[in-house]
């Protein structure tokens, strides 16, 4: 834990670095900071910054830049940061302006997100939770033949031919279909396979095939993206060489920045902030990303983010990203059948 003074130095450092992008000297952060301390107290204060791994320098006598650790000490401590009520109400008006439709929400939400925070904006349309498995029907057309039919939350239906060893009557078939449904019912694939193995033979190749329907559902449910501001990371220096843009231009056209964005579990929501080597992919060990979930609980989820450099400006992108997807997450709802309305919100922000 760092003290109150050393806050203020690493602090310091990070901000004039992300606005210069130069090695921050001592004096520089002096001046800057106002401390009525001697010069050689601030260095020595660099200096155990330094050895702590907070900030890094090109050699001795060189001014100071941050690490990745020195980023994520200073985003953990970030008291909540918000956008001036000037700039809310301007998001506001921009969203009250477009079509009620979500493709113009998220076109507006990319290109607003990209322009705030001069980096990358990606943003991902609404997925659906796993699909559920509501109830399940069988129906005898020949002694081994089973019309299975596979009732899906959201009033899906998706049915498959099946064929069994034995005969089966219809009395048996929809016996076990009551089984079934009493074990599974309101469980999705992932829920679902681990008790498969306990059941018997029959009600296993049953299982099978459900499971393959409520995988297909989930795979049609993919998730498409908006992504603006390459032009942004062009004019960054830290990617003036071409290949660091070029990697994440790659993981961009892979689809693997949309995986990037992907939450640890499914209930996590607020801003999520992944700096430097702390993302699993190598492409992006010299990037931040900065990600919000969109939605509610039980409705259709999606995520914005920006990518950047680790030199962000991390209380400004917290701060946008947050509004934005908090916005976001009303009109979704409302699409959806919420109760809230998005006239109310825009005139109560």
């Amino acid at each position: 834990m760092l003290k109150p003074r050393e806050e203020l130095i690493l602090s310091s450092i990070i901000r004039q670095y992300v606005l210069r992008v130069v090695p921050v000297s001592s004096s520089s952060v002096l001046d800057e900071c106002g401390l009525d301390v001697s010069s050689a107290t601030v260095r020595n204060d660099v200096m155990r910054l330094e050895e702590e791994g907070y900030i890094v320098r090109p050699h001795h006598a060189a001014g100071s830049m941050p690490s990745d650790k020195g980023y994520r000490y200073y985003v953990t401590n970030l008291k909540g940061p918000e956008l001036p009520l000037q700039e809310r109400f301007l998001i506001n008006h921009l969203f009250h302006q477009v079509e009620d439709k979500l493709e113009e929400w998220l076109n507006l939400a990319v290109t607003l997100l990209s322009q705030q925070v001069k980096n990358v904006a990606i943003v991902t349309t609404p997925r659906s939770p796993a699909t559920q498995y509501k109830h399940l029907e069988m129906v005898s057309i020949q002694p081994h033949l089973a019309l299975v039919v596979l009732v899906l939350h959201g009033a899906k239906v998706r049915q498959q031919l099946v064929t069994f060893e034995d005969d089966m009557t219809q009395e048996e078939l929809t016996s076990m279909s009551g089984r079934l449904n009493k074990l599974f019912a309101g469980l999705s694939m992932a829920q679902i396979e681990p008790k498969v193995a306990a059941l018997n033979k029959t009600e296993q190749l049953i299982m099978q095939h459900a499971l393959r329907m409520l995988q297909a559902e989930d795979a049609c449910s993919g998730q498409g993206m908006f992504l603006e501001g390459w032009h942004f990371l062009i004019n960054q220096p830290e990617f003036s060489q071409g290949a660091r843009l070029l990697n994440l231009i790659r993981l961009a056209e892979q689809k693997r920045l949309a995986d990037l964005m992907q939450p640890h579990n499914a209930t996590e929501y607020g801003v999520r902030v992944i700096i430097g080597r702390e993302n699993k992919d190598e492409a992006v060990h010299d990037c931040s990303l900065v990600i919000s979930r969109y939605g509610l609980p039980g409705a259709p989820l999606g995520s914005l983010a920006v990518v950047g450099p680790t030199r962000m400006e991390y209380e400004r992108t917290i701060a946008v990203l947050s509004y934005v997807s908090s916005l976001i997450s009303l009109l979704v709802t409302e699409l959806y059948g919420g109760t809230v309305t998005r006239r109310s919100h825009m005139n109560n922000n």
